[in-house]
């Protein structure tokens, strides 16, 4: 029987009796229905544990576990990565969350750039981050891993180079005309990566990156989709610096 992994967004400790999250618990109850006593493993996505525990109660509105013993997972990169991608079109963008947590992404950032073609208001906003950030929540169920990497809000890429403040990890733009490739870079422990949306970085946005001293990358002699763009990107960079 397969590990059934739950990211519980608590603080975990043995000992303690914690409730799953409710669209967790049900999957567990309705779903795969587990009775008292099976066991399951929790993470909280901010430490690097893990946590053996069982089954205490199986309720129809609720679903309580037993915490047991703990232990460290040591399987994140050496290769600190953060994604900063164009918003792509519905489902696109939930493939990258979800492929990119998987191969090993510590960050993502959401930018709205000149050619976007997905408008976010505020309420919007909120409810596109907390979904992407269930899609990497339960990508890391899946993976094994126990940290969930950190998505922050979209936001206008002049405000995200803004934030970056001087110095810092290398920054490198996927770009057609980039003229370093991976093998190139002599990476150590970190890098930003920039990847546009649909239609790639505008004229504006290229200027901007470069000023905020982005190197222009470069994978091959074919155009990629946004959506296999910034995955096949990380996984070079984790092939060569990284666990790949």
């Amino acid at each position: 029987m397969r590990t059934i992994r739950i990211h519980v967004d608590a603080p975990l400790a043995t000992g303690r009796d914690i409730t799953l999250p409710a669209q967790a618990g049900e999957h567990v109850a309705r779903v795969l229905r587990m009775e008292v006593g099976a066991p399951v493993v929790l993470f909280a996505g901010d430490d690097g544990m893990e946590f053996d525990a069982t089954l205490a109660s199986v309720g129809k509105r609720e679903v309580v576990a037993s915490v047991g013993e703990g232990r460290v997972v040591t399987n994140e990169s050496p290769l600190s990565l953060t994604l900063a991608q164009g918003v792509a079109r519905g489902e696109k963008m939930d493939l990258i969350v979800q492929k990119a947590t998987e191969l090993g992404i510590a960050r993502i950032v959401p930018i709205l750039t000149e050619r976007s073609e997905v408008k976010l208001d505020a309420a919007r906003s909120e409810k596109r981050l907390a979904h992407w950030r269930a899609v990497a929540s339960s990508a890391c169920e899946q993976s094994g891993r126990a940290r969930v990497p950190v998505i922050e809000a979209a936001q206008p890429l002049a405000a995200w180079l803004a934030s970056l403040g001087e110095g810092g990890p290398m920054r490198l733009a996927l770009l057609p005309e980039g003229t370093k490739r991976p093998g190139e870079l002599h990476l150590s422990e970190a890098a930003i990566l920039a990847i546009g949306p649909e239609g790639g970085f505008g004229e504006r946005d290229r200027t901007a990156l470069a000023t905020a001293g982005f190197t222009g990358l470069k994978l091959g002699p074919r155009i990629l989709r946004t959506e296999t763009a910034g995955l096949a990107a990380i996984a070079a960079l984790q092939a060569l610096y990284g666990d790949i």
